[in-house]
């Protein structure tokens, strides 16, 4: 730690040794004192060269850590340093980096980045054909200058140099587990296998009610050949969602903030730009696409207690199945199947009507008689793995703008 200390022109004062279980028995890791530590305040920086060195500064107080593990003991040691070291790496990042084509890339921490390509105009990402998934539109051009495509396992997102993949939902990429890990293994089922040569990985996340998982790095792609950086995302409902673009810089500028700067603390709105990338998983509806049986299910349950008393004073049950059955040329039958009331007095209602549907336009449709009159609804295509969802809004009493999703019944 002395000579450590010397090469950054400085020297140590008040040391501390702690001692630590094993990692076999006890799972405490490098990145979860790394984490710890920042959760108290601390700005953490690399040693160049000394991977289990690094510097932390709080309040004008810096401070040098050495921490290694081995099968039988966890070494932690913190030196006080008598002044501020004359220079210090790149913020430290986790060292458990995420397979690259089955195998583990060990990570670069050397604070330098691979080479930027802002010197140049960025080229514009060439659009990949969309799929045939039967449908008339599977290609989506908005006025904002993005352009969506549906593709086999995500809709591809694409305006000038950046493209963004908003993955459909995959087995073992959503589980209940700290973020790191989570992070981790959505990116080596989503990601990994596209790239090689992956550099600075890292992941973080903040600490908030609808917390953010953010993995990030450097790659190669397999496909063109091109360096690349990646953010790996998801936040509440978004799904995984994969940002590429030619340099970070390009990510920052589109984006408004520096991904590898986010902590635990940081503010959760610089998120919105991506969790609101997740409405262009959008298309536009045709007549020909009405066919078949879709269906929508609804289900609520209030357990009920006395105000006064505390005493439980019933079940209230709320239970609908709203179907559509479309048929060739434009007519369709309706139905609505709604249960409601306290348990043992529940009453059944069901209603039905049919008529003729049309398409005024690409995103509205038209059904001459639901319940008791006409109703023009907003409508759209969203994507799934080998399927499609209707999205129909009342244009008429919109309420909150939530749509009402329909899936086709087998």
């Amino acid at each position: 730690m002395e000579s450590v200390s010397k090469k950054a022109g400085t020297s140590l004062k008040n040391t501390e040794v702690l001692y630590i279980l094993p990692v076999a028995s006890h799972g405490y890791t490098q990145d979860s004192l790394i984490l710890a530590v920042e959760q108290a305040g601390w700005k953490i920086s690399a040693v160049e060269g000394e991977k289990q060195y690094f510097w932390m500064e709080k309040d004008s107080r810096y401070v040098i850590a050495y921490f290694s593990t081995d099968s039988k003991e966890t070494n932690l040691y913190f030196g006080e340093s008598t002044q501020a070291p004359s220079a210090v790496g790149t913020t430290q990042t986790n060292q458990n980096v995420p397979q690259q084509n089955n195998t583990v890339t060990e990570q670069q921490n050397t604070g330098t980045q691979p080479e930027q390509q802002t010197q140049n105009q960025p080229q514009e990402n060439i659009i990949t054909p969309a799929v045939s998934s039967g449908f008339k539109y599977n290609t989506s051009n908005f006025d904002d200058g993005w352009t969506s495509t549906e593709q086999a396992d995500w809709v591809e997102v694409t305006k000038g140099s950046i493209k963004v993949l908003l993955h459909y939902p995959k087995d073992g990429t959503i589980f209940p587990a700290d973020p790191e890990p989570l992070t981790n293994a959505a990116w080596n089922i989503l990601v990994a296998p596209r790239y090689s040569d992956l550099r600075n990985y890292k992941t973080a996340y903040i600490n908030t009610y609808n917390r953010p998982y953010l993995g990030m790095g450097y790659a190669t792609e397999n496909a063109t050949g091109k360096k690349v950086f990646i953010v790996f995302f998801r936040q509440g409902q978004t799904g995984w969602l994969e940002f590429i673009a030619p340099d970070k810089n390009s990510f920052v500028q589109q984006y408004k903030f520096d991904p590898e700067l986010i902590r635990w603390d940081s503010d959760s709105d610089l998120m919105n730009p991506l969790a609101n990338m997740t409405v262009y998983n959008k298309f536009a509806i045709a007549i020909s696409d009405f066919k078949r049986k879709w269906t929508s299910d609804f289900t609520g349950i209030q357990q009920m207690y006395h105000v006064y008393t505390g005493q439980y004073a019933g079940m209230n049950i709320n239970q609908s199945n709203e179907e559509f059955i479309f048929n060739a040329g434009g007519s369709y039958s309706w139905k609505l199947l709604a249960v409601n009331g306290m348990v043992g007095n529940i009453k059944y209602n069901e209603v039905k009507s049919s008529g003729r549907l049309t398409v005024p336009n690409n995103w509205q449709v038209h059904f001459s008689m639901i319940e008791n009159r006409a109703r023009t609804y907003h409508a759209f295509w969203s994507c799934i793995k080998g399927a499609r969802i209707l999205n129909l809004l009342d244009a008429d009493y919109p309420g909150s703008g939530i749509y009402t999703k329909y899936g086709l019944s087998k």
